[in-house]
């Protein structure tokens, strides 16, 4: 005899939940794993690029280490052991130190980097099949078969979509992966970019600085032979309120380079996300050597390198394939089915049907895509998309080369300005004023003229220093712009990618 149908619904109803209680547990350790996952940064789109892991430290999985004080917790108030250890940073570091220290810290690169990893994660699943469908119904009533009363039954279902459609989404997500790993190779550049302009505005205001404190004391010693001068009856009164007040604007001038470092000090420390008020000490000396470069150069070198032309690349690839899964989308989709009917065993014995037997069937149905208008907006919005995303890619490369000409003019300039201060401006300023010491001393010019020569040599001299700053950072935003590093003196390489030897 069979068992009772009720024996039988029980039986089915607690392996149905212990297969949803098994499937949730799995899913948790899945999405566990999932958390600490780390994505390799690739060179080139590969599928099997995008599977493989990473070692570098930007995940949720990274051990965070506090800084400002160097101390360890041996013993927690529960009795708890701990092994935190808290390091000072030094006041100060060298550019190629704060370089490091910006790309491994510095917040939109750890973002830009985790929105990779996520894109990256996106490309593993959107190849694979939809998740199977199980279900039952309970008859409430019976259906009554000349074998027996159906009582209950288990059905079975699985989609399987165009299997080309699903390769097209998996092309398509993996250059959009890409895309966004080009996004963290430019924004890279950007930042280690912002650190070194930073680092060479600092060098110019504390030349300027340096130069503001050096003019005080030649106005001081100007002062003092002013009141020579009116000691002996050869100068008046007013030549020293002269130079006094010379004197309190140029402190002036000081107390504003002073208030603008500070600022700049804060914005250096901000990229790097360290304390705004850390010292960051730029050298005493900077030599800009202008390289043998032309504009058609740094253009080739930025096509090649340039990881914001390859992102623009990357999107118009994916948008190619956004039309391949547009057009794909027309073709019918597959679902197979099987039902099993569990029924009583409740007739009198026949020689014509095996009563009791539980019945079975396999089915199968197809989507007809019969909505032609649905289809041919949905391709045509990918071709619009498509055809947007060149454009982009042609407005970016435009932009490109009008900029690089922009900072080699201005290179050069900067260079031009700086061999001219200090080959010849300056070395007359300095004569002229030192003439008119001396003819001053000896009453033969009037003290404001001796005033006129140190302003014209104080505004000299800050505009040789801006020039080389303004040297420096334009060769460092044709670096930026081309995508790798020229042959220039007293600037470093950029740091290697997470994972580079």
């Amino acid at each position: 005899m069979k068992d009772h149908p009720s024996v039988k619904v029980r039986g089915f109803g607690l392996a149905l939940s212990t297969a949803f209680i098994m499937g949730c547990a799995t899913h948790t350790a899945n999405v566990q794993e999932a958390s600490t996952a780390k994505v390799a940064l690739a060179p080139t789109p590969d599928e099997s690029t995008l599977q493989e892991t990473n070692s570098e430290p930007l995940d949720s999985d990274t051990q965070i280490v506090q800084t400002g004080a160097e101390a360890t917790a041996q013993e927690l108030t529960d009795g708890t052991q701990s092994d935190l250890v808290m390091q000072h940073p030094p006041l100060s570091r060298t550019l190629g130190e704060l370089e490091m220290l910006a790309v491994d810290q510095n917040p939109r690169l750890v973002k830009l980097y985790q929105e990779y990893n996520a894109a990256s994660a996106r490309s593993h699943y959107v190849n694979k099949l939809p998740d199977p469908k199980l279900g039952a119904n309970v008859f409430g009533d019976p259906i009554q078969t000349a074998s027996g009363s159906q009582r209950a039954v288990l059905n079975a279902s699985q989609a399987i979509p165009w299997l080309g459609k699903l390769n097209a989404q998996e092309q398509r997500a993996c250059f959009e992966a890409f895309a966004v790993r080009a996004d963290y190779l430019s924004e890279r550049l950007r930042v280690i970019a912002a650190v070194r302009t930073g680092w060479y505005r600092l060098y110019v205001i504390d030349q300027q600085i340096a130069t503001a404190t050096a003019n005080q004391e030649l106005l001081k010693s100007l002062i003092d032979v002013a009141n020579a001068q009116v000691a002996t009856g050869t100068a008046t009164q007013g030549d020293v309120l002269l130079g006094t007040l010379e004197l309190s604007k140029l402190e002036e001038r000081l107390l504003t380079y002073r208030k603008l470092r500070v600022a700049l000090q804060a914005e250096v420390n901000r990229l790097v996300a360290r304390d705004a008020d850390l010292a960051v000490l730029p050298p005493e000396e900077l030599e800009i050597k202008f390289p043998e470069i032309s504009a058609p150069q740094v253009y080739q070198s930025a096509l090649d390198s340039q990881p914001e032309i390859q992102a623009a690349q990357l999107r118009t690839q994916a948008t190619r394939w956004g039309i391949e899964v547009a057009r794909l989308s027309r073709r019918p989709e597959l679902t197979l089915s099987a039902n099993y009917f569990f029924t009583d065993n409740n007739r009198p014995p026949s020689n014509l049907y095996k009563v009791g037997q539980d019945p079975w069937s396999l089915g199968a149905q197809v989507s007809i895509p019969l909505w032609k208008d649905k289809y041919d907006a949905l391709e045509n919005e990918a071709t619009w998309k498509h055809l947007a995303s060149n454009y982009s890619e042609q407005d970016l490369l435009d932009r490109y080369d009008a900029l690089i000409t922009e900072l080699l003019a201005e290179a050069r300039r900067a260079e031009e300005t700086a061999v001219l201060y200090k080959e010849t401006i300056l070395p007359q300023a300095r004569q002229t004023l030192r003439a008119d010491q001396e003819s001053y001393s000896r009453g033969s010019v009037e003290f404001d003229r001796v005033i006129r020569d140190y302003r014209n040599l104080l505004t000299l001299e800050l505009g040789y220093h801006q020039a080389i700053g303004e040297l420096a950072i334009s060769l460092t935003q044709l670096s930026r712009v081309a995508g790798q590093d020229f042959s220039l003196s007293e600037v470093p390489v950029v740091p290697a990618l997470p994972g580079e030897n």
